[in-house]
């Protein structure tokens, strides 16, 4: 078994540093216009979102789905931290080293690589790319690795508007962006769809060009506490890292929090909040990140849009939480509207 090396990048220079270092496959590229990567490599690099590694939600998928290809395929793994307030160049620059590395493939977790991954792409044609949650960008050897976040999204609201003892429940989003709008949009339809009186709390964090929303657990912490105030009893958080401070506000309330990408009820770094942690709307990165780079190390590389829905298990909604005591019954009600949108009879929305 083979050992993940893990790259934390203060800085873009030390991360060149660090990189060109740590390079365990193919040989290093003099020249950023090309590149001696090819499939079959045993290198794979994943480069992380805003938060990092350690979010326990969107990053740690990714992570757990190089976990897995380390132990199933005795892959290296290269993993790339992003920085505070980094630019696009940064990105550039991040890609580039990992792709000059030999690492194959190279996968971006998150929309914000995209701009990145369309300078890069083209000049290691090679190397196959991947991108989480992004269809911007495309190319011969881009892997656009979508989810229907929606559908998950809307198996939350079901979940919300049962568990809900005053009407009220809350939508926090990290920053307002399409991708978010999506979770808000499928949430908001699922409660109304079950209890057409709710109320629905809604609250973003950041607007872009600031992304701190999916970064700060403290603006997650006091979006929930202002919507718990107001009545609220059930709050789902769509903000990456931040989301951690709005579980943790539910918690302190006694009151429910929905996790999101990943089953946060089984994340060791919220232990001390599982008891609240009602249920976690999740998309399967980790299954879509393993998929990728097994596809590469077969020598059959993914490429262009591949979507995982609720049809295909890409998205769901987990039921680990033995402290409610109606699980049964939400998720008799969740199963139900879970067989209604694949069988077509729901259609859920994309936009609130």
């Amino acid at each position: 078994m083979r050992r993940i090396t893990r790259i934390a990048t203060v800085s873009v220079a030390s991360a060149a540093l660090a990189l060109t270092a740590t390079a365990c496959g193919g040989k290093k590229s003099t020249d950023a216009g090309s590149s001696e990567s090819s499939t079959g490599s045993s290198t794979a690099a994943i480069a992380y979102d805003i938060g990092g590694r350690g979010d326990q939600s969107f990053n740690d998928a990714a992570y757990a789905g190089a976990e897995k290809a380390k132990s199933d395929l005795g892959m290296n793994v290269k993993e790339a931290e992003p920085t505070e307030g980094e630019s696009d160049a940064d990105k550039v620059q991040r890609l580039t080293e990992l792709a000059r590395s030999g690492a194959n493939p190279v996968i971006g977790v998150g929309f914000s690589y995209a701009p990145a991954i369309k300078k890069v792409a083209p000049k290691f044609p090679k190397t196959t790319f991947g991108i989480v949650d992004d269809t911007s960008v495309t190319g011969k050897n881009v892997a656009n690795l979508v989810f229907n976040e929606e559908q998950g999204s809307y198996l939350a609201g079901v979940a919300a508007a049962k568990a809900s003892k005053t009407g009220k429940v809350g939508f926090i989003g990290g920053v307002e962006v399409p991708l978010i709008k999506k979770f808000e949009a499928g949430y908001i339809q699922g409660v109304k769809d079950t209890n057409p009186k709710a109320e629905v709390l809604t609250q973003y964090l950041s607007q872009p060009p600031n992304f701190e929303g999916f970064s700060k657990p403290d603006l997650g912490k006091a979006a929930a506490q202002g919507q718990l105030s107001k009545g609220a009893d059930v709050i789902y958080a769509a903000a990456g890292l931040a989301g951690s401070g709005a579980i943790e506000a539910a918690s302190t309330a006694g009151k429910w929090a929905i996790g999101v990408d990943s089953d946060q009820y089984n994340q060791a770094g919220l232990a001390k909040f599982k008891n609240n942690i009602l249920t976690s709307a999740t998309k399967n990165v980790t299954g879509a990140v393993y998929d990728l780079i097994k596809s590469v190390k077969d020598g059959k590389p993914e490429a262009g849009e591949i979507r995982y829905n609720l049809a295909k298990g890409g998205v769901g909604l987990t039921d680990s939480n033995p402290e409610y005591k109606k699980m049964a019954d939400l998720t008799a009600a969740v199963e139900k509207a879970k067989a209604d949108i694949i069988a077509g009879k729901v259609q859920v929305k994309t936009a609130p």
